[in-house]
Order: structure tokens, then sequence, then C-alpha cells
């Protein structure tokens, strides 16, 4: 199971960069992604790791909306996030 984040959650004018959508290999629908609601996941970078939580899904395609607790830097979009 591989977790990637696609983007940052965003509306038309404004961006959040403390949330992601994130992509998870193998899940394809909207009810296979609820079932990772709850999991924590950690993005590591060289130094620092930023910790957050899968809170819902998005869209029915089986991604999903995953909350950090710091902002996100813009090298952390299409990287990988581990789930623990």
């Amino acid at each position: 199971m591989v977790l990637k984040i696609v983007s940052y959650r965003r509306g038309r004018k404004t961006q959040n960069v403390n949330q992601a959508i994130v992509e998870i290999s193998g899940v394809s629908n909207r009810e296979e992604a609820k079932k990772y609601i709850g999991k924590r996941v950690e993005i590591k970078f060289s130094k620092a790791s930023i910790k957050g939580v899968i809170t819902a899904p998005h869209g029915n395609s089986g991604k999903v909306v995953a909350h950090f607790r710091r902002g996100l830097p813009g090298q952390a979009i299409n990287s990988e996030i581990k789930v623990y």
C-alpha cells in the first residue's frame, strides 16, 4: 500500500496547506477509502517529520483528505507518506 500526496485541499481562491488530498494505491472507490479514516500518517523529510490523520474521503475515486499538524511545504506534493 502506497500513499501519495496529490494536492493541497483547496477552493477556488484559497488553499489549505495543512490539509492534503492523498491517493491510496489499490483503492478505487469511496467505500474502500472510508476504511482508512482515523489512520495516522507521517511524512518524513531529511531532519523533520510532519504527522497527521486521515479525516474524510474525497470524491468517488478513492482519494482521502489528510489533516497535518503543520503546513506542508511544496516539495511534499507527489511524495509518499507512511501509515502507522
